[in-house]
Parts: C-alpha cells; structure tokens; sequence
C-alpha cells in the first residue's frame, strides 16, 4: 500500500468515524431512562446503539493504524493514547488521544457493568458527553485539509445532530413533568 493510499484511508476512516460516533451519541442522548425510543423497544435501541459503538470503534482502530502507517509524517503509535507524544499537530492529535482515552474507558466499563456500582458506570459513561466534541474538534483541527468547505460542513451536520437529539430530549422530559395541579392533587392524596 502507498503512503498516499494511507492518507485517504486515515481520512475516510476518520470522517466515518466521526459521523458513527455521532449517530451513537445522538442515539444515546435521545434514549430514555427506561432505555427506549419513541416506536421501538428496548433491546432494539440497545442493540442498535451496540452496533454503532462496535463498528465506531472499528473505524478508529483503523483510523488510527492507518494514521501512524502513512509516511507523510511521523506520528507515533502512542500519541493515540498519549496525548503530547506526537510532534506533528500535537495539540490536535492529543485531543483525538483524550476523546480515545475516554472511550476506552467507556467500552472497559461497560464490559465490566455488572461488576461495577451502577453509580461509577454511569459517571464513567457520561465521559460520551467529553469525547465527542473532544472528537470533533480534533476532526476540524487535526490537518489544514480537514478544514476545507466539504469537511467542516461534515462536522457542522455532526453539531446540528447532537443538537437536535439533545433538543427531542429536552422536549421529551419537559412533556413528562407534571403539572402542578396534579402534583398538589396527588400529594393531598399522601397527606390523607
């Protein structure tokens, strides 16, 4: 394989990463506490979510080898998992090295959810809501081609995404709070 033909490869599988981890955390931020979206059940949506995760994850490995392989520069295997370690862009790439940190220990949790409190997974868990746009920005910044109009379009309907799923989520809760007649007409029931 050419150097060049790991340039394209540590792109594309960068973007399709990138959109995959969009799509997991918009899913993720629209599910409910009882783990469900509107129309589906629930090991749908888990498994769905699931299956994001494992083929986003997939497409960072891949980004990542592909990245250390290409002969344009030098970037070292642990400035993937360290962030400082790479000369090049070394802001940027240990921003990609934070927002995989985090994610390893989002997947290394959740493979030990049952042995763990469900208070730390969970606080482990929320690091989804740093990872992202820690992945984002490295997305943007991480070389000057990244910053052309196609990519940064790319990375501003990834934005729009999560700001959408955080707006049904937000919509969802709001309709599920009750009204303060029924909350006075239910705590006259208690104090009877």
């Amino acid at each position: 394989m050419s150097g060049q033909a790991f340039w394209y490869a540590s792109r594309a599988t960068g973007i399709v990463a990138l959109l995959l981890l969009t799509a997991t955390f918009a899913l993720g931020i629209m599910v409910t506490k009882k783990g469900r979206l509107p129309g589906l059940p629930r090991f749908a949506v888990t498994g769905l979510h699931r299956a994001l995760s494992l083929l986003a994850v997939c497409f960072l490995g891949v980004h990542i080898i592909t990245a250390v392989l290409d002969s344009y520069v030098r970037i070292p295997l642990l400035s993937a998992v360290i962030p400082g370690v790479s000369g090049y862009e070394r802001f940027w790439l240990s921003l990609g090295a934070i927002a995989t940190d985090l994610m390893i220990a989002m997947i290394i949790t959740s493979l030990m959810r049952g042995r763990l409190n469900p208070l730390a997974w969970r606080v482990v868990h929320l690091t989804a809501y740093l990872s992202w746009p820690v992945a984002l920005a490295h997305s943007i910044g991480s070389a000057k081609d990244l910053q052309q109009k196609p990519l940064v379009l790319i990375g501003v309907g990834c934005a729009l995404v999560i700001a959408v799923a955080v707006a049904i989520r937000l919509a969802g809760m709001a309709t599920r709070v009750p009204r303060a007649r029924r909350v006075a007409h239910v705590m006259g029931k208690v104090t009877r």
